[in-house]
């Protein structure tokens, strides 16, 4: 059958707003509102501890007392009494320098000298029956005095010859052999007490008012014997503090004594140190993980119910002490208890709003800071 023109355009219309009014009930269909994911999340809990303000440097061994052994006095070396790395006692003899003519001299002396003595008891038993002069009597006393000091100065010569260890501890290498010409520059060997380790390390200007006799520290350190192993951790005591700042590092002296050193470790070795500057009792903590950064300022994502649900909630805090991973926090305008569960990781990357529906899991061991709490 033939159709006008304008009946089959009506039609195409027809048909056209027919098949749009079913595409709409689908749409319509389609957009209906889905059920709310939860977002899973790891959680750690708010813990309130003892925090240490610690400052890390670097730091240099010491004997407790280390020696470059001279001589006193001028003369040909005789003889060496000790070996290399031998460990010798105080006043044991290292060293003997020629002494034939000083030991001659001596004698000369304690002649004269006894001559003196002699002559001052027949003064003496002068001066009783007053067959003498008062200056005679004086003469010969200071005769005698003269004698005396002058064999008690060759005897403290004579000692000089014999070059001794000044206190308990190792002999380095010699420097010098049997036949050599010696004088006070000369050095003979060195000496360490290695009874008891100090360090020696330089603290920031900005922390000299926190750093006294009594401060506490630990040493990490990798012994001569300890290759391959976890450096070895060993407690320390602040002894001394510099009084002034050096002006070109702007920084001040610190020595202090371990308290065990283990015996790989040799004077001179660096080692890593951890100086606890103060003590912050109590501090609330979170790992620095759980600290949400914003224009606004730091925050934390706290984990509440709300009707049966875990949700959301963003708390302000103010961050203060930073120790091991874990920061000091104190909550804004919001309260906020021991033990509370916030959002431990990944902070930034979530996609997370207040009152977002959590999905809470415990937070896994190898990420967990300050205890596993």
């Amino acid at each position: 059958m033939h159709y006008p023109p304008r009946f089959v355009l009506l039609s195409s219309i027809v048909l056209v707003l027919g098949l749009t009014a079913g595409c709409g009930k689908k749409s319509q269909t389609a957009a209906a509102p889905a059920v709310a994911q939860k977002q899973p999340v790891e959680v750690v809990n708010v813990v309130r501890r003892d925090l240490a303000e610690s400052l890390n440097i670097v730091g240099s061994l010491a004997a407790n007392e280390s020696a470059t052994i001279r001589p006193e006095i001028t003369g040909l070396v005789r003889a060496i009494s000790f070996e290399e790395g031998q460990q010798v006692k105080r006043g044991q003899l290292l060293a003997k320098i020629e002494d034939a003519e000083l030991r001659a001299t001596v004698t000369q002396s304690e002649a004269r000298f006894e001559l003196a003595k002699l002559n001052l008891q027949r003064a003496e038993n002068l001066q009783l029956t007053q067959a003498n002069t008062k200056a005679d009597m004086d003469r010969t006393h200071s005769e005698y005095a003269t004698a005396q000091a002058d064999l008690e100065l060759l005897k403290v010569r004579l000692d000089r010859t014999e070059i001794k260890a000044p206190f308990d501890g190792i002999v380095g290498s010699r420097t010098l052999s049997p036949g050599d010409y010696v004088n006070p520059q000369s050095v003979v060997t060195t000496i360490d007490d290695l009874s008891r380790m100090k360090i020696e390390f330089q603290v920031p200007e900005r922390f000299f008012a926190k750093v006294a006799p009594g401060t506490k520290f630990i040493v990490s350190a990798r012994s001569s014997g300890n290759t391959g192993r976890p450096d070895q951790k060993i407690a320390g005591e602040v002894y001394f503090v510099s009084s002034s700042i050096d002006r070109a590092t702007r920084s001040s002296q610190v020595k202090g004594y371990l308290t065990a050193a283990p015996a790989g470790l040799k004077p001179g070795m660096f080692a890593n140190i951890e100086l606890v500057l103060s003590i912050k009792q109590g501090a609330l903590t979170v790992p620095e993980g759980a600290i949400l950064t914003t224009p606004r300022g730091a925050q934390i994502i706290a984990v509440r119910d709300e009707k049966g649900d875990k949700v959301a909630d963003f708390i302000s805090v103010k961050l203060g002490l930073r120790s091991k991973g874990l920061v000091e926090i104190e909550p804004v305008n919001a309260k906020l208890e021991d033990q509370q569960s916030v959002v431990a990781s990944g902070v930034g990357a979530l996609i997370l709003f207040q009152g977002a529906k959590l999905d809470p899991r415990p937070l896994k061991e190898q990420f967990r800071v300050g205890g596993g709490d």
